[in-house]
């Protein structure tokens, strides 16, 4: 298998040869794109727009950021290696990326267990002062979770293919996952280093039943706004509390992103 280096680099070719016959794209029409693995036991080939984008991409892998053309593109993932994208792709789906937009197409196992794909939108807007922001996703084969920031549960009740974002202070913040209701993790915990001014995304995924579950992230820098004064928030970089929390549901990413459920479909192909 190679480097996933080596699949970032293809990433990257192949985005390019795509921007380079779509006339109508320009430097002004892109969107920024993640990729997040989350199927185990899984390596496969990501195409777009019939074009090769990951090579021998890994479970528990993250990919990008990469330019997309905006607009309406075929998304297909297929068996590792498979000849020329042949055959039947293990799931299929049409996305819209949005011009100037931010977001995260995330390969994953639904609540049962079933591969799917969903889209979520990426805040990348300014972080106050001495803050960084924390997103964290329900993308597991697993029923509703708490999230323990440093041992407290923040946020709870979080259900698979749902997010929720904080603003919290730089520093380290020790993450795990438990069952809602409960403070024994499932999975972690994990020291996550928060950095001022950078978003940080974690998926949940894998399965429960399995005994697979990990941690996959990627963090975005650069978000950092003018100091407006002292910043506030509980020490050590722990959320001021659960209130702090913001539930995002995946249906704002669906409206966002625009990636039709009904597309979405495990071995069947996808032609563009």
């Amino acid at each position: 298998m190679r480097r996933l280096a080596l699949a970032v680099g293809s990433v990257l070719a192949a985005c390019a040869a795509t921007i380079a016959i779509a006339p109508a794209a320009t430097a002004q029409e892109t969107g920024s794109v993640h990729v997040v693995h989350g199927i185990p036991d899984t390596p496969v080939d990501v195409y777009v727009d019939g074009q090769r984008a990951l090579d021998d991409f890994a479970p528990g892998t993250a990919a990008g950021p990469v330019d997309l053309p905006a607009g309406s593109r075929t998304v297909a993932l297929f068996p590792a290696d498979a000849a020329d994208g042949s055959g039947q792709p293990l799931l299929s789906g049409r996305a819209d990326v949005p011009a100037g937009g931010d977001v995260t197409l995330a390969a994953h196992l639904d609540a049962g267990g079933s591969p799917t794909l969903t889209p979520f939108v990426d805040d990348v807007s300014p972080v106050p002062a001495g803050q960084a922001r924390l997103v964290v996703r329900h993308t597991a084969a697993a029923p509703a979770v708490d999230v323990l920031a440093d041992g407290s549960p923040a946020p709870t009740g979080l259900t698979n293919p749902n997010q929720a974002a904080a603003e919290v202070p730089a520093g380290t913040l020790s993450a795990a996952v438990a069952a809602a209701g409960t403070t024994q993790p499932v999975l972690g915990p994990a020291d996550l280093q928060l950095a001022e001014g950078t978003a940080t995304f974690v998926h949940a995924v894998g399965s429960l039943s399995a005994g697979n579950l990990q941690l996959v992230t990627f963090t975005v820098e650069g978000l950092h706004s003018a100091p407006a004064g002292v910043p506030a928030g509980a020490p050590s970089g722990a959320p001021s509390g659960s209130d702090g929390w913001a539930p995002i549901g995946v249906a704002a990413g669906l409206a966002v992103v625009g990636l039709s459920a009904a597309a979405l479909r495990r071995g069947s192909a996808t032609r563009s």
